[in-house]
């Protein structure tokens, strides 16, 4: 039997004559296994007959009182089944697997380093039949990657041919690192400023926030250039300056107390994150429940305690 099994010249029998051998011998006849399978004992009979001539080895001893497994046939059965077992784990595994849904997602720089990718691991345990792509987009050159099924967005939420839901709210507020304050400070008014270096970004510009303060300054044209956000607030945790940033954003750095906020000012933002998903499609369930995810992470991220406000320094 062994040796039968092992040469190289045997050809992989038809599994319908190995589950016709399996069911006789589970079943002690060759008309059960027929009633089991829908088909004649005489298809039965015929089909063990075969694997027994593929494998050269006798599997049952056949008398007139019916047919009895040989030592041979007890010692294929054991194979057989494991085999059987496997091929049906398998195709069990297989059909038991979630379909994986792939989501695209676009974000900008600071927004996924912030608050996104901190947050995700919620997002996947949730949702382990997600697959997420997360791609980067640079807003102030207008680089946007294709194909995408989401894009976080920073702006005012009108973009053509998308559906814009808005994630935040943030007003504008001041920060430093704690050593520039103490260095350059105290800054207990707006003028106070004027001896500090204004980090800038041509996505947050500081002639609102001035003009909030009282000061008729003009926007700075001096010191530090930055593209990104997540730049400027990085050199103002570096203690080069000071930088205007949102509450969801500086959230994990202000409750470290690596970034404090300068005095009691802030003004609403004219820009704010949105979620977008094309217009002409509705979204997906993986987008839906994304949107919904990342909405009330952002939520959380805004409110307070987020640092101290300027009146608990």
């Amino acid at each position: 039997m062994r040796g039968a099994s092992s040469s190289k010249d045997v050809r992989l029998p038809p599994l319908a004559a190995i589950q016709a051998f399996e069911a006789a011998a589970r079943l002690g006849s060759f008309e059960r296994a027929s009633e089991e399978l829908f088909v004649t004992a005489s298809a039965i009979g015929k089909r063990i007959a075969a694997l027994e001539a593929l494998l050269d080895v006798t599997l049952f001893i056949r008398s007139s009182r019916g047919a009895t497994l040989s030592a041979a046939g007890r010692e294929y059965l054991e194979q057989v089944r494991t085999a059987l077992d496997l091929l049906s784990d398998a195709s069990l595994h297989k059909r038991g697997e979630p379909k994986l849904e792939t989501l695209r997602v676009v974000s900008t720089p600071t927004f996924a380093r912030q608050v996104l990718i901190p947050s995700l691991p919620e997002f996947t345990a949730a949702h382990p039949d997600v697959e997420l792509e997360i791609m980067l987009s640079i807003p102030y050159l207008d680089i946007m990657p294709p194909n995408a099924d989401v894009w976080v967005r920073f702006g005012i939420g009108k973009y053509p041919g998308l559906h814009a839901r808005q994630l935040t709210e943030d007003p504008v507020f001041a920060v430093c690192s704690p050593a520039y304050r103490d260095a350059r400070g105290p800054f207990i008014h707006p003028k106070d400023l004027a001896r500090a270096d204004l980090l800038r970004c041509p996505m947050e510009p500081w002639r609102p926030w001035l003009a909030a303060a009282g000061l008729d300054w003009p926007e700075p044209s001096r010191g530090v250039w930055l593209v990104d956000l997540g730049m400027m607030l990085a050199a103002a945790r570096a203690g080069q300056g000071i930088a205007l940033t949102r509450r969801t954003l500086a959230a994990e750095w202000l409750d470290e107390g690596k970034l404090v906020r300068l005095l009691d000012i802030e003004i609403p933002g004219e820009s704010q994150y949105h979620l977008c998903t094309e217009s002409s499609r509705p979204p997906g369930g993986a987008a839906q429940a994304f949107s919904l995810w990342l909405a009330d992470v952002c939520k959380q991220a805004s409110q307070w305690p987020c640092g101290l406000r300027a009146g608990q320094e």
